[in-house]
C-alpha cells in the first residue's frame, strides 16, 4: 500500500509511511541495484568469486546484499573485512570489476513493472535519468544488455562525479541539465542513501520496499512508499 493523492499517508508493506504526495513530476530519478534492476545474484556470485580469489571463504548472500549501496570500493572492502590491508583490498576490488563486467548479465533483470513504469513516464514527456553509486561504465553495460540504452536522457555512476550519494551533486546536475524545478523532481530508490539524497537535493523521494535495502528506510522514511514499480504510474 501506498500514500493516496490527498496526501494522507497509509501503511505499506514494510511497516514504513509515506508522508507527502508526488505529482506532476518532470524529472524521475532512478537508482539501479535494487530499484530498476534485481542484480542482486550477480552481485553475491562476484563478490564471493573475488573472496575465493582472495583465498577467502564465500560469504552469506543476504550479508554480501547487505553491503551494496555505497559503490564498489565500499562493497569489497566490507566484504574482505576489518583485517584486510588497503593493498589486499585493491586488489581484490581490481578482480571483483573485471569479474563483475563479464558477469553481469548472468542473472540480473528488470524489475517486474519497471519496463512499463519507464514507457509510461517516456510517453508523457518525463526525463528520465539514473543515478547510481555503481561505477557508470558496468552500468552502462547493464542498461544496454537490457535494452535501456535510449531510455534516459543520462546515466551517472559513483565515478561520474566527485562525491557519491548521498552527496546531492548527482541530482543538482540532473536537474540543471533537463530543466526541471526541485519541485517536480523525484529520486526513486530502494535505501536510505537515496532518500538522504533526495533529502540533501531538497527533491521528493520515492522508496521501493522490494529491493536490496529497504529496511534502512525506516530511520529515513521517503515522501512516498512503494511495494511495486508499477504502482508509481498514477503519479505521473
Amino acid at each position: 500500500m501506498e500514500e493516496n493523492l490527498t496526501g494522507h499517508p497509509q501503511e505499506s508493506a514494510a511497516g514504513l509511511r509515506a508522508v507527502a504526495p508526488i505529482q506532476s513530476p518532470g524529472l524521475l530519478i532512478f537508482d539501479l541495484d535494487g530499484t530498476l534492476i534485481d542484480s542482486k545474484q550477480d552481485l553475491i556470485s562476484s563478490v564471493n568469486a573475488t573472496r575465493v580469489h582472495m583465498a577467502l571463504r564465500p560469504l552469506p548472500g543476504e550479508l554480501v546484499a547487505s553491503y551494496v549501496g555505497n559503490g564498489a570500493p565500499v562493497l569489497i572492502r566490507r566484504a574482505m573485512g576489518e583485517g584486510a590491508s588497503d593493498q589486499a583490498v585493491e586488489t581484490a576490488l581490481d578482480f571483483f570489476i573485471r569479474y563483475y563486467h563479464d558477469h553481469c548479465l548472468d542473472a540480473t533483470r528488470l524489475y517486474p513493472g519497471a519496463q512499463e513504469t519507464l514507457d509510461v513516464a517516456r510517453d508523457k514527456g518525463i526525463h528520465l535519468a539514473v543515478l547510481t553509486n555503481k561505477p557508470v561504465r558496468i552500468s552502462h553495460v547493464i542498461l544496454d544488455g537490457l535494452g535501456l540504452q535510449n531510455v534516459f536522457f543520462k546515466i551517472y555512476g559513483g565515478n561520474s562525479f566527485p562525491a557519491k550519494k548521498p552527496d546531492p551533486i548527482g541530482i543538482d546536475t540532473l536537474r540543471s541539465e533537463s530543466g526541471v524545478a526541485a519541485e517536480r523532481t523525484v529520486m526513486i530508490g530502494d535505501s536510505s542513501v537515496d532518500i538522504m539524497t533526495a533529502r540533501n537535493a531538497k527533491v521528493r523521494s520515492v522508496g521501493l520496499t522490494y529491493g536490496l535495502q529497504p529496511e534502512s528506510m525506516k530511520e529515513v522514511p521517503p515522501d512516498l512508499l512503494l511495494d511495486r514499480m508499477e504502482d508509481l504510474i498514477p503519479y505521473l
